[in-house]
């Protein structure tokens, strides 16, 4: 049985790209080509436009239309300061679930014995 990496991915996507944007305005290829850089080269703009738009209506992020140096216009994303807000604590609620998991997943010798 194949483990559907995307059920992984879509609770961490939203984090991932919402810390992208927070480093400064950047645009939907930049944002598809830096996670390409981190390993995440099957993300395509049907996965991304989905989650700016849920991270729009959240208000979690800002949107504006501007010029490219390459020909049509484009949307730019900016972090709000509710977006900055929702990001750090993303990033506190994501290390505590991901060290709890990794102790039951990668197996610490924790509180679990076998009887």
């Amino acid at each position: 049985m194949k483990l559907e990496e995307s059920q992984l991915m879509k609770g961490i996507l939203e984090g991932c790209v919402l810390a992208i944007i927070a480093v400064r305005e950047t645009y939907g290829y930049e944002i598809i080509s830096v996670l390409a850089d981190y390993g995440f080269t099957d993300i395509q703009d049907g996965t991304l436009y989905p989650v700016l738009t849920r991270l729009e209506k959240k208000e979690l992020i800002i949107c504006r239309i501007g010029k490219s140096p390459y020909g049509p216009k484009r949307k730019y994303f900016n972090i709000s300061e509710e977006g900055k807000k929702y990001l750090e604590q993303f990033k506190k609620t994501y290390l505590d679930i991901t060290l709890r998991a990794n102790s039951i997943i990668l197996g610490d010798g924790g509180k679990y014995e076998k009887k």
